[in-house]
């Protein structure tokens, strides 16, 4: 149950948008096999000069197209696991016009006392949602 947040600069049209956020999200669901209704995404648009993604001394410059996304999940998915979803999101953005020096993820892991998805109660917790196991 991956919450999904991803910061883009605007100007791209609603259809480009949602063409990030669907790839994005297939690229989950085929890695960690989640069930496909399984989505929670937020998507946040800046003018460009608010976001700054430079290269970390790899070499490279971004464009004003980076995508930034994070990537909440409960710990527990392997190295590879991790590393597969990311050639995976890196992937279906390319296949949605994304240049690869513009996908930025990071990455962040809780566990199921983190999440409530409402009513006051941490689901996980109270046996309303089974854990998710880590594929």
């Amino acid at each position: 149950m991956p919450l999904v947040r991803f910061d883009l600069a605007t100007g791209r049209t609603p259809e480009t948008v949602r063409a990030i956020a669907d790839a994005t999200h297939r690229a989950i669901v085929d890695v960690y096999g989640i069930p496909e209704r399984d989505r929670f995404q937020i998507i946040t648009e800046h003018p460009a000069t608010q976001i700054i993604a430079q290269d970390a001394g790899l070499g490279f410059e971004r464009t004003e197209g980076v995508v930034m996304i994070q990537v909440f999940t409960q710990r527990g998915r392997s190295d590879e696991a991790k590393q597969a979803l990311y050639a995976a999101i890196h992937d279906a953005l390319a296949g949605v016009g994304v240049a690869s020096e513009d996908v930025f993820i990071g990455y962040v892991e809780n566990g199921p006392q983190d999440w409530s998805f409402g009513f006051g109660r941490a689901q996980y917790l109270t046996g309303e949602l089974g854990v998710p196991s880590a594929s």
